[in-house]
């Protein structure tokens, strides 16, 4: 296993809740992301050292896809048994996560930058540590409230 592996994400079950989101792997387990989510007009700049996860619904807000930003520590075949995809992004490399979702790395942070009209549906980032998480979601600055 090499943690740098790009691994392709699948189609997981998702479901919004004021309280948060639940995002149901391909293996069975469920996972609660704490919320509301913070909402972030196109672009999130992540604290140093966190685990960074990418979540874009589908139109239905019922499926998404969801991808780990340069996380090394989680095997390959666990990430293929989830559904969880997997990219690296070297510094000063930005890659592509989904169509209209970039993902650039700067030092030890992620900026993620979307355009929730090209995803065509809501894109959420989550950033956690064994202190806590943080949730986010990017939105058009005209669809704030």
């Amino acid at each position: 296993m090499s943690a740098r592996n790009h691994v392709a994400p699948s189609t997981l079950g998702i479901t919004l809740e004021e309280e948060g989101i639940t995002v149901e792997y391909l293996d069975g387990r469920e996972v609660f992301y704490h919320g509301p989510p913070r909402k972030a007009d196109g672009t999130v700049r992540t604290a140093p050292g966190k685990l960074v996860q990418v979540l874009v619904t589908d139109p239905t807000e019922t499926e998404g896809v969801m991808m780990y930003v340069n996380d090394l520590d989680t095997h390959d075949s666990i990430l293929e048994t989830t559904g969880v995809g997997r990219v690296y992004v070297e510094p000063g490399e930005e890659k592509q996560l989904f169509p209209g979702v970039h993902a650039t790395a700067e030092g030890h942070s992620v900026i993620v930058e979307a355009d929730p009209a090209v995803a065509r549906g809501r894109v959420f980032v989550f950033a956690e540590d064994e202190m806590g998480e943080r949730a986010y979601e990017i939105v058009d600055e005209s669809d704030e409230e």
